[in-house]
């Protein structure tokens, strides 16, 4: 399916739920930089919100998977603009009661962004290895372990031997102050993240859990950024968690 941020195609997958209700929640998942939709952790995480009775609405963002867009030219701030005309999109839908959003590492920050922008539409946050590190690191000379001169963005820095990234996705990243949205959202939040993440260091979960007004913190022993070892440990805190959302909601 086809949803439409301006005149940008997303391409999406909608799925009901495993039992299938009417009215019933709705899980936005974004995957995360360099990710899409069909990626073993994103297909994972949607089955196990499914079994809880949630439809899900997994997303390739601008750039990436089958959306239009080059990765090149992706920010920040495109991402965000998808992430809210999805979210008008899922609105729209006339079986939704409620709105969730999950997303992992980049994914995962603009979930943060997103559900503060949105805090009056979204029931409850899923960040999964969140990489919020990202605008400190950019207003730092840093992205990935790119290292370049904050005050002189160059053209466009070399993510691996296939892609390159334009130097206004840093210039955009270093306007992000992810504290500001976090303390700003005042629902659920569940975090997930790997204690051997080598991606995202685990002190940036620990240290949003410490910001959100209530949230949970699942860390997953001995695991990576994209869950390579204990996906299993994943879903069962994401089942587990869904489950008393709804069962609080009713």
């Amino acid at each position: 399916m086809t949803i439409l941020d301006g005149s940008i195609r997303l391409t999406a997958q909608l799925t009901l739920p495993v039992h299938q209700t009417v009215p019933c929640p709705l899980v936005i998942i974004i995957h995360g930089f360099t990710g899409y939709k069909e990626e073993r952790h994103i297909l994972a995480v949607a089955e196990a919100l499914e079994e809880t009775g949630c439809a899900t609405l997994r997303v390739d963002m601008y750039g990436h998977g089958e959306s239009e867009g080059r990765f090149h030219d992706h920010n920040l701030f495109n991402w965000l603009n998808n992430a809210m005309a999805v979210v008008d999109y899922a609105k729209s839908l006339h079986f939704v009661s409620d709105i969730y959003l999950c997303g992992h590492s980049q994914g995962g920050m603009i979930t943060m962004l997103a559900g503060a922008m949105e805090a009056d539409r979204i029931a409850g946050l899923l960040p999964l290895s969140p990489a919020w590190m990202i605008p400190e690191d950019a207003r730092n000379g840093m992205l990935l372990g790119r290292i370049f001169d904050p005050e002189h963005i160059p053209p466009q820095l070399t993510i691996d031997e296939t892609r390159t990234l334009s130097g206004n996705y840093l210039r955009v990243a270093q306007t992000i102050h992810v504290e500001d949205a976090i303390r700003r959202y005042q629902g659920p939040v569940l975090i997930v993240h790997g204690e051997e993440d080598e991606t995202v260091p685990v002190a940036y979960a620990k240290k949003a859990h410490e910001l959100y007004a209530q949230s949970d913190l699942v860390l997953i022993p001995g695991d990576t950024h994209c869950y390579d070892h204990h996906l299993d440990q994943v879903t069962d805190a994401v089942r587990a968690w869904m489950r008393r959302q709804l069962a609080a909601a009713q």
